[in-house]
């Protein structure tokens, strides 16, 4: 296995953020996350204050806010569902702009994205200004089981291993005429993730084998 390395969500900086010890950050998002979540749903001047707490830990860590918004994209999902609550909820009726929507679930969905994007931002604050071995070593000095520590640990070795030999294939894909966004090849598609699947597994058999060969007893050195 070689050395960890940085992770594409992390960004390099020397702020006071970046400084702090890994286990005192995941400990503080952890909080932080539960207090948002325990926000009654209306409690919209509390919101405010918990946005404002964030925003004020970004401008400390001095991360870019463009770069934290092009990786917030992973919560466009759920803000679809967010939109598609207050269409489909029962209860009386408002209208918004026109359209006649479920009050109890316009105000649900008001307060599912505002959660979601409060903690979005906050595990995007984390991962980049904190590297994954230090993630980690974090996990360890709060007494996670090691198991656990070490599942996530090669995820994130391997991630990248993975990912690029999913690029490698749909260029041979390409290569030979089949384009994954049609519809009609969707099935070369879902062949082609089997057999990413089990060139994984049979990866991790390898790469168990070569720990066991080499002393591994269930703890990483």
């Amino acid at each position: 296995m070689g050395a960890g390395h940085g992770h594409r969500l992390h960004f390099h900086g020397h702020s006071p953020v970046h400084r702090a010890p890994a286990h005192l950050k995941l400990v503080a998002l952890v909080v932080f996350m539960l207090v948002v979540v325990a926000t009654p749903r209306q409690a919209y001047a509390v919101f405010a204050v918990e946005a404002l707490v964030l925003l004020g830990v970004v401008a400390v860590s001095r991360v870019p806010p463009t770069y934290l918004a092009k990786r917030m994209v992973i919560e466009v999902p759920f803000a679809v569902f967010a939109v598609l609550v207050p269409f489909v909820a029962t209860g009386p009726r408002t209208t918004v702009l026109g359209i006649s929507v479920s009050e109890p679930g316009l105000v649900a969905a008001i307060a599912l994205l505002l959660k979601g994007t409060i903690g979005v931002l906050a595990s995007l604050t984390l991962a980049a200004t904190t590297e994954a071995p230090d993630v980690l070593k974090g996990l360890q000095r709060l007494r996670m089981p090691d198991q656990i520590v070490q599942i996530m640990s090669f995820m994130i070795r391997y991630l990248d291993v993975v990912t690029a030999e999913l690029g490698r294939m749909m260029v041979a894909m390409r290569s030979r005429g089949c384009e994954p966004r049609s519809p009609r090849h969707w099935p070369t598609l879902a062949r082609a993730m089997g057999a990413l699947f089990i060139r994984s597994y049979e990866r991790g058999e390898r790469v168990h084998l070569a720990m066991l060969s080499r002393g591994y007893t269930g703890r990483l050195p």
